[in-house]
């Protein structure tokens, strides 16, 4: 088995689904990639991955556009060809297999717009090496 995992924001909200007496749960994953090019140049890169999550109770008022999520599952490419162009084209799909919020867009939203003091550090005591804790 291959196992994929992710880090990354959900493009939409996630849309619930029932096929054959079981829940789906759909929604895209945007991974995005900093590196700089042959150039010294900055460049970021975003790839979207198609992800489906199978009975996990209902997930949906939790996985809202934006939030970011850790997943891991099983992936698989799929070729079609593009309506729009007729070009040959392909999609990175996961089953998850598991989730994790990372952040709420609530949160990031209230961290973006409110300073958080930094509390002062406190001075580190050394302790000498024959008296250790443990």
């Amino acid at each position: 088995m291959i196992k994929l995992q992710l880090i990354g924001h959900l493009g939409r909200d996630v849309v619930k689904k029932e096929v054959n007496g079981a829940t789906v749960f759909n929604f895209p994953v945007a991974v995005n990639e900093r590196f700089k090019n042959a150039q010294g140049i900055l460049e970021e890169r975003t790839t979207w991955v198609d992800c489906s999550l199978w009975d996990k109770g209902n997930v949906a008022p939790y996985l809202t556009q934006g939030v970011m999520v850790y997943v891991e599952g099983a992936p698989k490419v799929e070729a079609y060809v593009s309506s729009n162009t007729g070009a040959l084209s392909g999609a990175l799909r996961l089953r998850v297999f598991s989730l994790q919020l990372l952040s709420r867009r609530e949160e990031e939203r209230r961290k973006a717009f409110t300073e958080v003091p930094v509390p002062e550090a406190e001075p580190v005591q050394e302790q000498p090496a024959d008296d250790l804790p443990f």
